[in-house]
């Protein structure tokens, strides 16, 4: 047998194809940030499904900095209510769950195991500015990511940065080395309750070819 026929894979002679456009609406065209819930519960099994789609997409040397609590319980709640703008507190208080994302400052710790390939961790020890910057903008992709795949689950997903992230960080992150980025309230969104989908800019205000 050539050595070559011992790595094949069932997609390797073909590539990747295009999602149909039911896909493409479901996770881009048709949703929407959610502000109102329907009473369905949100299983557990969804959200451990949801974490380990967005735990695949790419960041820096692996880094994956990611790290989220799950609020669900009233106490929880009760816990995360005064760090939040007033705007935000009704629709995150009627929220099934509401996932506070974080990033590990720390993260390099993990990638001897993560990023065997290079002594990386040496990259970012010592260096705090650079991890810390690695991890904000490395666990803002996973921000992204871990959205999408609420979104491919047929869950509505509600981001905001409106909240005192210093009051977070206390309450659920006392270690000092997480940091929260990103509340998303998760669960079966009500329609009823959107506004009118705002505009947004046209490709050429976005991008250029050069």
């Amino acid at each position: 047998m050539a050595m070559a026929a011992l790595f094949w894979h069932p997609s390797a002679s073909r590539a990747a194809s295009k999602l149909d456009n039911r896909a493409l609406d479901q996770l881009f065209r048709a949703a929407r940030t959610h502000n109102g819930w329907r009473p369905i519960e949100v299983r557990d099994s969804l959200l451990e499904e949801a974490v380990e789609l967005a735990k695949m997409g790419p960041t820096s040397a692996n880094a994956s900095p990611l790290r989220i609590v799950f609020i669900r319980s009233p106490e929880a709640k009760s816990r995360l209510k005064g760090a939040l703008m007033a705007g935000n507190v009704d629709k995150t208080m009627s929220a099934p769950v509401t996932a506070i994302l974080g990033y590990d400052t720390q993260f390099y710790e993990q990638l001897p195991r993560l990023f065997p390939h290079a002594d990386a961790k040496a990259w970012f020890v010592g260096n705090e500015s650079f991890a810390n910057d690695t991890a904000y903008k490395n666990g803002t992709l996973q921000v992204a990511y871990f959205i999408l795949a609420l979104r491919a689950l047929g869950l509505d997903a509600g981001p905001m940065s409106g909240f005192d992230n210093a009051a977070v960080d206390a309450e659920f992150f006392p270690g000092g080395k997480i940091k929260s980025n990103v509340l998303v309230n998760i669960g079966y969104g009500d329609s009823a309750k959107l506004f009118p989908r705002s505009p947004r800019l046209e490709f050429g205000e976005i991008a250029r070819f050069v």
